[in-house]
């Protein structure tokens, strides 16, 4: 059975965006947010919402449990800030709290019970690894 770590990333994520879209709905406000402090504009990809939800359950996946503070840490910008040096900023702390609501919703993530973060559930192996499966074999 082909797994999450014997695809390409970009490829499994851009995969299961697509699967996403019928079962994730993007809020209203997604064309119009910044992702981030450091970032100027909002994401020029009208589909992004899906592609950071299908990410953040590969990191998932992949990095095992996870909080939202080390989520934000992982989507993290540098921004510039003229004259001073690059400093690096969080990620939003909204739209990873709301994507891991969805996917909490669809059972492919659970609380763990030490209270370390989220973890990704047998559904949501599943759901990723024949993902994995159709991207391997097209």
């Amino acid at each position: 059975m082909t797994t999450v770590y014997d695809v390409e990333a970009g490829a499994l994520i851009k995969a299961a965006a697509e699967e996403l879209k019928g079962k994730v709905k993007a809020p209203t406000w997604t064309p119009f947010v910044k992702t981030g402090v450091a970032k100027t504009r909002p994401p020029e990809n009208p589909d992004w919402w899906y592609a950071r939800v299908a990410s953040i359950l590969r990191k998932l996946y992949v990095k095992g449990p996870m909080g939202i503070s080390r989520l934000r840490a992982e989507y993290r910008s540098k921004k510039n800030r003229s004259v001073k040096p690059e400093a690096s900023y969080k990620a939003s702390g909204k739209i990873t709290r709301l994507a891991v609501q969805q996917l909490e919703g669809l059972g492919f993530l659970k609380k763990t019970k030490d209270n370390d973060g989220r973890e990704i559930t047998p559904a949501g192996v599943k759901f990723l690894d024949n993902i994995a499966n159709k991207v391997k074999s097209a």
